[in-house]
């Protein structure tokens, strides 16, 4: 069964009407790094605005936009590879639009759903802003994480307490809301992957949380944080496929250069399996 490798290329700050950066140096920095894992023989990579921290709750600057758009142009016209893009902190009608004028050809979205409280401060689902969008333009897939890293659900945690409460009808579980809440990824929110991570970047998402999302879900699941050689073979027997970023990096941390070795490495033990 094909289980898709997808890695994260890291872009360092973007320019922005703020501040003076030259995009072109970008360019070449994300189409080499593409370039290096279609090479290795990954499936997919996804451009993510990951130098931009602290993340906004939405991505509004238009310089950044635009650089952002050709930045992926250049990248999908380089490569073979499946290429999303991701928008921190949760800007994904950009990253939709973003997407149908580059030629990428799916987002990945933190909060479709669900509302959060994150670092950023609260925030609201993207599902109903990306609805026109999918009607007019729907070959652009939605990669969704559930219960997203960096950040709390509101609904799902409400949802514990009743359960623990016996607010809710007595039938009612953790494990029941967990169920809706998939189905709600899937059935309302119109996502074509979900994506499990842990509560930080580069940090695994626990076994149980991986094979209960299968379970509920019929689409694709993948790992979104803390994949290594040693513990992909636990992970990619659970589910779909995994996005890595962390671990291919320069000493393991992301926002680093993607480094070879270790990019190789991962892909070679996920082929012995």
């Amino acid at each position: 069964m094909f289980k898709e490798v997808i890695g994260v290329v890291h872009l360092p700050r973007l320019p922005s009407i703020y501040r003076y950066v030259d995009v072109n140096n970008i360019i070449e920095y994300a189409v080499r790094e593409a370039k290096l894992l279609e090479e290795l023989g990954y499936s997919g990579i996804i451009v993510e605005n990951y130098g931009d921290s602290p993340y906004s709750k939405r991505v509004r600057d238009p310089v950044t936009l635009c650089a952002m758009t050709t930045i992926v142009r250049e990248v999908a016209k380089s490569s073979s590879l499946k290429v999303g893009v991701n928008l921190l902190r949760n800007s994904g009608r950009e990253a939709y639009s973003v997407a149908i004028a580059s030629g990428a050809r799916f987002i990945r979205v933190n909060a479709l759903v669900e509302t959060i409280v994150s670092d950023s401060g609260i925030i609201d689902p993207e599902a109903p802003r990306l609805k026109p969008l999918k009607i007019n333009y729907p070959s652009i897939e939605i990669y969704a994480d559930i219960l997203v890293k960096h950040a709390s659900s509101l609904r799902f945690s409400l949802g514990i307490l009743e359960a623990e409460s016996n607010i809710a009808r007595k039938s009612d579980t953790i494990e029941d809301y967990y169920r809706e809440l998939v189905e709600e990824y899937v059935e309302r929110g119109g996502a074509n992957a979900l994506i499990v991570t842990s509560l930080k970047t580069g940090e695994p998402p626990p076994l149980r949380l991986l094979e209960a999302t299968k379970k509920y879900s019929p689409i694709p699941v993948l790992a979104g944080s803390g994949v290594t050689p040693e513990n992909i073979k636990n992970i990619l027997k659970l589910i779909d496929g995994v996005i890595v970023g962390s671990f291919i990096k320069v000493n393991g941390k992301a926002g680093n250069p993607t480094d070879p070795e270790r990019a190789r490495l991962l892909i070679a033990k996920i082929r012995e399996l």
